[in-house]
């Protein structure tokens, strides 16, 4: 094998639930495109890095229309109800409850999750940048933790719930979690919207 090859798989690798089979799989696809499907590809991806930027309030990634916008449309929309916030971990969790078209409040994101409770983990999390936008806005009634029911993420909710309660009573809000009906050990971004809906409307 090429190292051309080896180099590339070993990139794919590296991508979230692609292990080294799948990655071979994507490079010899690859190799049976045609050039122009290739600069096609290299050039979005160039794009992306380019013309996405991440919300000042909420981190999610957005295009904005010009160069001094850094609200994304969820944080700058006067329709959204700002008594509410919901945490989540990643971007297509975020992506998946506005699927269901059921919730209508605001998010943060994580950035990911505490995965051995060492402090890099913690320090990795957007954690700080969380608790300054509660005490910054000083309008959230209740704070959702819908962190996925994974060891990792139930760990993680146990740190920000701990986090959240030490702002209290000087900001006064609830903290609920999503309903038990998300399959344990599941992710968010796979559950169905039936699901998703069941889980928001029982949260506690």
């Amino acid at each position: 094998m090429s190292d051309s090859v080896k180099k590339l798989i070993e990139l794919f690798s590296k991508f979230p639930a692609v292990g080294p089979r799948t990655a071979g799989r994507f490079v010899f696809y690859l190799m049976k495109l045609p050039k122009e499907k290739i600069n096609e590809l290299t050039s979005a991806i160039g794009e992306l890095k380019n013309k996405i930027k991440f919300c000042v309030l909420c981190f999610n990634p957005f295009e904005p229309q010009d160069t001094i916008e850094n609200l994304c449309p969820i944080c700058k929309n006067p329709l959204r109800n700002n008594q509410l916030l919901c945490v989540v971990e990643k971007e297509t969790d975020l992506m998946s409850i506005e699927n269901t078209k059921k919730y209508n409040g605001l998010y943060f994101v994580l950035g990911g999750t505490v995965a051995t409770m060492k402090k890099n983990d913690i320090d990795n999390l957007r954690i700080q940048n969380l608790l300054e936008r509660i005490k910054a806005h000083g309008k959230f009634t209740e704070i959702i933790i819908a962190t996925n029911p994974t060891p990792e993420g139930k760990a993680t909710s146990v740190l920000i719930e701990r986090k959240l309660k030490n702002l209290t009573p000087v900001i006064v809000f609830k903290i609920t979690h999503l309903a038990q009906g998300l399959p344990v050990g599941g992710e968010l971004e796979y559950a169905d919207e039936e699901t998703l809906e069941s889980a928001f409307e029982g949260r506690k």
